[in-house]
C-alpha cells in the first residue's frame, strides 16, 4: 500500500487509459497527518479536459447508449464487488490523502459508497416513462432519456462517498462522466476509475481528471459538450459555476455550504443531545457541510451544555488517522488549518470565550484541538460564517421564537437538529426551520434513499433517491396519431 512518496506519477484516466497531462505538469498530494508528500499526480489542463469530454461523448453516443439498462446495472454491481475486494487499499488511500481516520472510513464512507452503488444499480432498468391519455385519437407517452456528458466536481472532505453520490446515479441513467476530484484528495477517484475499467465499463464512460479548479474545473464548466454540472463545494465557487454554465445553458446541481443549528431544549435527553452535538461538529474534524456548528441551548441548561460539550471535546482522541483508536484526525491541508486557526482568533477578538481547545495540536501535521466557544452572540462571524473545522459555537436562547429566529438567521439552509420531548414543538420546528433536512432527537444520519440538499447559500437541487434520476435525465414526449 502507498504510504510515502514514490517515483511513480498517478496519471489521468481518459478514454480507458492512464496518461500524463499533455502539458507534462504534475502536482504533489500531501499526507495531512505528517505534511509529507505521498504522491505526484498529473495535472489536467484545458486540453486534457477537452480530450476527456470528447471521450465521454463518444462513449455516450456509442457503446454506452447501445447497452441494455439491466447490463449497465450489472456492471455497477461488478464494480461494487471490486470495491469490496480492494477495500483495504481504498481505506488506506482515503486516509493518507485526506487525513480521515480509518475507523470512520470503514464505519461510514465505504459502506455508503457500496450502498449508493448497489441502490442505483438496481434502479438502472427501472427508469420509466408513462402513458398519458391526452387525446382519444392518439397514443401519447413519455420516456426518460439520459442527459449526456456529466461533469462531476467533488470536494475533499468525503472524496469516496460524495464521488459515488454523483457517479452512480449518472451511470444508472445512462450518462457518461468526467470526474474532477479535488486536487488535494485525488487518489481514491483514480482508483475507482481503474476498478470501473476492470469491471468492464467501456472506455470513456468514466474519465478521471485531477486538476485545479481555476483551470480544469473552469474548462469543464466552459466546455460546450458538457450537458450537466454536478458540484459539491463552497458557495463562492458554486456561484462561479452557475454563471459559467449559462454559456450553453448546462443543467446544474449545487450542494454548497452550511452553518447548521442544533437546538437543545430543556426537556431533551441531555446525555444524548450533547453526545450527538459533539459528534455533529467534531466528526471528520468538523469538515462536514451539514456540521452542527451552531449549538443553540436554552438559557436554563446553557452552562451545563457548555460544560458537557467541553468535556467531550477534551476526551476526543486526536492522532494518527491510520490507528483504529483515533477519533479525530488532522484538517485536510495547511491552508485549511490556518483558516480554522484564523477563525478561532476572530472569535476571541469578537468577545467569545474559548472554553477548551483554541489552538493547534502538536507541531507535525495539520491538527487543531476540538474547540468550544461560549458567550457567542448571533451576529458574530464565528456564528454566521462557515469555518469548516472542529469549532463549536454555543449560543443561548430564551424561548421557541428566539430559537427559531437564531436558527434561521444565516444565509445557509442545509440542515438543522431539534432536541425535545415535546411532540408539538418538534413538529412546529420541522415545519418552520429553513433546512433541507431536519433531524429530531438525533443529528447527522443520511441515507441514499432520501433527498439531500438545501437552498440559499447551501445551493439548490436535490441529490439521492428518485431526485437524482431527475438530475441526470430529461423527459421526451412521443405523440402517435392513431385516428381522426
Amino acid at each position: 500500500m502507498l504510504t510515502r512518496a514514490s517515483d511513480q506519477t498517478h496519471n489521468l484516466l481518459i478514454d480507458g487509459r492512464r496518461m500524463p497531462a499533455l502539458s507534462g505538469r504534475t502536482f504533489d498530494t500531501v499526507n495531512p497527518a505528517t505534511g509529507e508528500v505521498i504522491a505526484k499526480v498529473a495535472e489536467a489542463g484545458a486540453d486534457d479536459i477537452d480530450a476527456a469530454v470528447r471521450s465521454a461523448r463518444a462513449a455516450f453516443e456509442g457503446p454506452w447508449k447501445r447497452m441494455r439498462a439491466a447490463d449497465r446495472g450489472q456492471l455497477m454491481l461488478k464494480l461494487a464487488e471490486l470495491i469490496r475486494r480492494d477495500e483495504d487499499e481504498l481505506v488506506n488511500l482515503e486516509s493518507i490523502d485526506s487525513g480521515k481516520p480509518v475507523s470512520a472510513i470503514r464505519r461510514q464512507d465505504l459502506p455508503a459508497v457500496l450502498d449508493t452503488l448497489t441502490y442505483y444499480a438496481g434502479m438502472a432498468d427501472k427508469i420509466n416513462g408513462q402513458v398519458i391519455p391526452a387525446r382519444t385519437d392518439a397514443l401519447t407517452y413519455t420516456v426518460r432519456e439520459p442527459l449526456g456528458v456529466v461533469a462531476a466536481i467533488i470536494p475533499w472532505n468525503f472524496p469516496l462517498m460524495i464521488g459515488m453520490w454523483k457517479i452512480a446515479p449518472a451511470l444508472a441513467c445512462g450518462c457518461t462522466v468526467v470526474l474532477k476530484p479535488a486536487e488535494i484528495t485525488p487518489l481514491t477517484a483514480l482508483k475507482i476509475g481503474e476498478l470501473a475499467l476492470e469491471a468492464g465499463f467501456p472506455a470513456g464512460v468514466l474519465n478521471v481528471v485531477p486538476g485545479f479548479g481555476k483551470v480544469a474545473g473552469q474548462a469543464l464548466v466552459d466546455h460546450p459538450d458538457v450537458d450537466k454540472i454536478t458540484f459539491t463545494g463552497s458557495p463562492v465557487v458554486g456561484r462561479q459555476i452557475l454563471q459559467g454554465a449559462s454559456g450553453n445553458l448546462k443543467r446544474v446541481t449545487l450542494e454548497l455550504g452550511g452553518k447548521s443549528a442544533n437546538i437543545i431544549f430543556p426537556d431533551a435527553d441531555l446525555d444524548a443531545a450533547v453526545k450527538a452535538a459533539g459528534s455533529g461538529i467534531f466528526f471528520n474534524t468538523g469538515q462536514v457541510c451539514s456540521a452542527g456548528s451552531r449549538i443553540l441551548a436554552h438559557e436554563s441548561i446553557y452552562d451545563e451544555v457548555v460544560q458537557r460539550l467541553a468535556a467531550r471535546a477534551d476526551s476526543t482522541r486526536i492522532g494518527n488517522p491510520q490507528e483504529t483508536s483515533t477519533a479525530m484526525g488532522p484538517l485536510v491541508s495547511e491552508v485549511q488549518m490556518k483558516r480554522v486557526l484564523d477563525y478561532i482568533e476572530i472569535g476571541r477578538n469578537e468577545g467569545a470565550r474559548v472554553v477548551t481547545g483554541g489552538s493547534r495540536h502538536g507541531d507535525v501535521g495539520y491538527f487543531v484541538k476540538p474547540t468550544v466557544f461560549a458567550d457567542v452572540e448571533h451576529q458574530m462571524r464565528i456564528s454566521q460564517e462557515e469555518i469548516f473545522g472542529p469549532v463549536a459555537t454555543v449560543i443561548k436562547f430564551t424561548d421557541e421564537a428566539d430559537a427559531l429566529r437564531l436558527a434561521n438567521g444565516t444565509v445557509y439552509s442545509l440542515a438543522a437538529g431539534v432536541w425535545s420531548a415535546d411532540i408539538g414543538r418538534v413538529h412546529r420546528f420541522a415545519r418552520d426551520l429553513k433546512a433541507g433536512t431536519v433531524w429530531v432527537n438525533t443529528y447527522g444520519p443520511t441515507d441514499i434513499r432520501l433527498p439531500w440538499g438545501g437552498s440559499r447559500d447551501s445551493g439548490f437541487g436535490r441529490e439521492h433517491g428518485d431526485a437524482a434520476i431527475e438530475n441526470f435525465t430529461e423527459q421526451k414526449v412521443v405523440w402517435i396519431q392513431t385516428g381522426k
